[in-house]
């Protein structure tokens, strides 16, 4: 018998690491050729690594949520015969790759294109190696650190942090523990779990303020795959990007009529039946008119070159929630489609976004993003900008409110827009002119009809 280590292969073109999402095997499972070992997430997507050899798990490299760099033992497996290594940089043809998490910045060195945004990765200078995680099968013995207790403490500098993985901080936190206190057998005088197992057995006292993590109803949850690209990207929007956010009421009453009569009427003369029509589909076409007057507002903002890239096509991301999390799939050139081009291809992209197999570019390119919960829309929003887009518009959720027509109130169907804009080059008035275009629009729909033909 001998051992075959599986190292995580290149992923991608740039790609020097990946964040490992899932395990599909443990320590002491039987693995067949090209079975799903693993699945590991770049900036670009999600991909499924499998076997190359038959064999059984003996070592898994490391833990959900760790940072794996392309090159690194991934899985030792032990298999008959003299067992050896595959090979890291091999192509990434034979890997499964599943759909992508969302739209990617530009690189600090490239002018952003809406097709090649998803393909961009600022790789890190030095990758790093993966951790081997403790106490699993396969990696090197250890022997257990001498406790400090008793010995007056770590020798560490006063006010000096002590090192250690995010593992160990949750555990010693959860057992009260002071890392000040504890000394470090790893480089640097990092604190690994052995060092904190055996401050504990060797009679370490738990501090005596333990706060919230005293609780044991408490859940600790890790934040990784599409979830923690998304709190990524969330926060470098919201820390580059100088937001101002324009709310306007529409009304909506001819524009609910005349959907209701297309609905009703899209299968006549057809020789098949067009897909039934929703709001969006009307805000699309409305927003591709009123940007034909502010091109400003279908644009990328390269903010380290300083450059403004105005796109002549006009790529609409809509904003999805999915079992995973937000994806933003793109409606292409929404300029060249009609209303029902733009329906058929919002279900169409809606589908394979739910069903978690839309391609890379089906959720990558957007210029301009809209966002909509519905029915859960409230009266008013803030929605954050799809960086490095400039601008978002949001729909609320759709109600009968009272409007007074100058001698009484009547019944009126009414929404509101939040409309986010990036104020660092786009001004409140253009805000509010793209706003008040898309109002007009909306409150007069057969004027979307008219500037089609034109």
């Amino acid at each position: 018998m001998g051992t075959y280590t599986i190292k995580l292969p290149d992923v991608g073109e740039g790609v020097a690491e990946a964040e490992l999402v899932e395990w599909h095997v443990a320590i002491g499972d039987p693995v067949q050729e090209d079975m799903i070992l693993a699945a590991v997430m770049t900036d670009k997507a999600t991909v499924d690594v499998p076997s190359p050899v038959e064999g059984t798990v003996k070592w898994l490299g490391g833990e959900v949520g760790d940072t794996l760099a392309v090159g690194s033992a991934l899985v030792k497996l032990e298999v008959a015969g003299e067992g050896g290594t595959d090979e890291a940089d091999e192509s990434p043809d034979h890997l499964v790759a599943k759909s992508d998490s969302e739209p990617q910045t530009p690189s600090e060195n490239q002018a952003p294109s809406p097709d090649d945004r998803a393909a961009v990765v600022t790789a890190p200078a030095t990758p790093q190696p993966a951790r081997q995680p403790e106490g699993q099968a396969g990696a090197a013995p250890k022997s257990r650190p001498v406790s400090s207790v008793g010995r007056g403490g770590p020798s560490r500098k006063p006010g000096e942090k002590p090192l250690a993985s995010p593992a160990v901080r949750r555990r010693a936190m959860e057992a009260g523990v002071d890392l000040r206190r504890v000394a470090g057998s790893g480089p640097a005088g990092r604190i690994s779990q052995a060092d904190l197992e055996a401050y504990l057995e060797g009679g370490g006292q738990p501090s005596t303020t333990r706060g919230l993590f005293a609780d044991a109803s408490l859940t600790v949850v890790r934040i990784v795959g599409l979830r923690r690209k998304i709190a990524e990207k969330m926060a470098l929007a919201k820390s580059r990007i100088a937001h101002i956010t324009y709310v306007e009421e529409i009304d909506v009453e001819a524009l609910e009529e005349l959907r209701a009569a297309l609905n009703r009427n899209r299968h006549e003369g057809q020789a098949e039946e067009r897909p039934k029509l929703t709001l969006l589909p009307f805000l699309m076409r409305a927003m591709v008119i009123a940007i034909r007057d502010q091109p400003a507002l279908n644009a990328l903002y390269d903010d380290e070159a300083g450059i403004l890239h105005q796109h002549g096509g006009v790529h609409i991301g809509i904003a999805a929630q999915t079992d995973s999390g937000l994806v933003v799939p793109v409606v292409r050139h929404a300029e060249a489609r009609d209303i029902w081009s733009c329906a058929a291809e919002l279900a169409r992209l809606g589908e394979a976004a739910k069903a978690g197999n839309a391609k890379r570019d089906e959720l990558s390119g957007s210029t301009i993003t809209i966002t909509s919960l519905g029915a859960l829309g409230g009266i008013a929003t803030t929605p954050v900008i799809n960086h490095p887009e400039v601008a978002i518009v949001g729909v609320n959720k759709m109600e009968i409110r009272p409007v007074w027509d100058g001698s009484r109130f009547i019944p009126r169907k009414r929404m509101n827009l939040s409309s986010s804009f990036d104020h660092r080059v786009i001004d409140g008035w253009d805000a509010a002119r793209f706003v008040q275009r898309i109002k007009a629009l909306l409150e007069n729909p057969a004027m979307i009809f008219v500037e089609e033909g034109r």
